[in-house]
C-alpha cells in the first residue's frame, strides 16, 4: 500500500535481508571456523544470485546454528529464490531465528501475519511479533508498531502511541519513521497541525534518501503550507522524489 502523503509501509520480507540487529553469532562466543566459512560462501553465492547453491550452503550453516543463515533461508523460501515459494519453510526458519533471539526474525514473522502470506491474515499476531521485535530494540519493529497504532490494525487507533513509537524509531535513524512523524504533524493526528515541525521531519527523512519525504516537501511548497508557495521549489523536490533510488549494498 502506498500513500503519497503518509508513511509508506514496506513489509516485503525481501527487504529484511540486511538486518542491522546483532545476532547471537555477533555477540556470543566465536563459532567454529568451518561454520563461518560455509556462511560466508553462502553469502557470496547469494550476492551473485547463484541461489540454488546458496540455499544449500545456508541450510548447512543454519543446521550448525548460524542465525543469520536461518534468516536468509526464511527470505529465500518466502521469495522463491533458488526454490519454489514455500511459506511453511519460511515460517519455520523465521521462528528458529526468533527463538534464538533475533529481532528481525520476529519482525519477518509479523510481516507474514500482517500480509497474510502463507498464513491467515492476523493483525493481532502481527502486532505481537512487531512488538516483541521493537522491545528488542529493532527500529523497523518500532516503526511497524507505530503504523498499526496509527491505522488501528489489531489495536484501537491511538495517535499518541503511534507518535511515541515513531519517535523511538526515528531516534534510531529510521527514515520511514521520520517521514511518518512529519505526516502526523501535517495532518494534525494527535497533535496540533504544525507545518514547520512537519517540514523538519520531512527534511530529516529526505536527507537519508527517503523519496516519500521528498515528495511531501514538494507538497508543502506547492500548497504554501508553512512556507511561501513556490512552484519552482516544489518541482525541484518532486523531481528528486522521482529519481531512481540509490541501490543499497550489503
Amino acid at each position: 500500500m502506498r500513500l503519497r502523503l503518509a508513511a509508506t509501509i514496506l513489509f516485503s520480507v525481501s527487504a529484511f535481508a540486511q538486518s542491522q540487529q546483532q545476532t547471537p553469532q555477533q555477540t556470543g562466543a566465536n563459532p567454529p571456523a568451518g561454520r563461518e566459512a560455509i556462511f560466508h560462501r553462502a553469502m557470496t553465492m547469494y550476492a551473485a544470485k547463484n541461489y540454488g547453491p546458496a540455499l544449500r550452503a545456508f541450510e548447512e550453516a543454519a543446521d550448525q546454528g548460524n542465525v543469520e543463515a536461518m534468516m536468509h533461508l526464511g527470505i529465500m523460501y518466502s521469495e522463491g529464490e533458488g526454490t519454489p515459494v514455500k511459506f511453511d519453510e519460511a515460517i519455520t526458519w523465521f521462528r528458529k531465528a526468533a527463538a534464538a533471539g533475533d529481532s528481525q526474525g520476529m519482525c519477518n514473522l509479523g510481516s507474514l501475519y500482517y500480509q497474510g502470506r502463507g498464513v491467515p491474515q492476523r493483525f493481532d499476531l502481527a502486532m505481537k511479533w512487531f512488538h516483541n521485535c521493537a522491545i528488542a530494540g529493532n527500529d523497523q519493529g518500532m516503526f511497524n508498531v507505530g503504523v498499526m497504532y496509527r491505522d488501528g490494525q489489531g489495536v484501537p487507533v491511538d495517535f499518541g502511541e503511534a507518535r511515541s513509537w515513531f519517535a523511538r524509531s526515528a531516534d534510531a535513524e529510521n527514515d520511514k519513521a521520520m517521514n511518518a512523524l512529519g505526516n502526523m504533524y501535517q495532518k494534525g493526528q494527535g497533535v496540533a497541525v504544525d507545518y514547520a515541525e512537519a517540514a523538519k521531519w520531512y527534511h530529516s527523512a529526505a536527507n537519508m534518501g527517503n523519496q516519500s519525504a521528498m515528495y511531501n516537501i514538494g507538497v508543502l511548497y506547492e500548497q504554501g503550507l508553512g512556507v511561501p508557495a513556490d512552484a519552482d521549489e516544489a518541482r525541484k523536490w518532486y523531481a528528486k522524489a522521482a529519481e531512481p533510488p540509490t541501490p543499497s549494498h550489503p
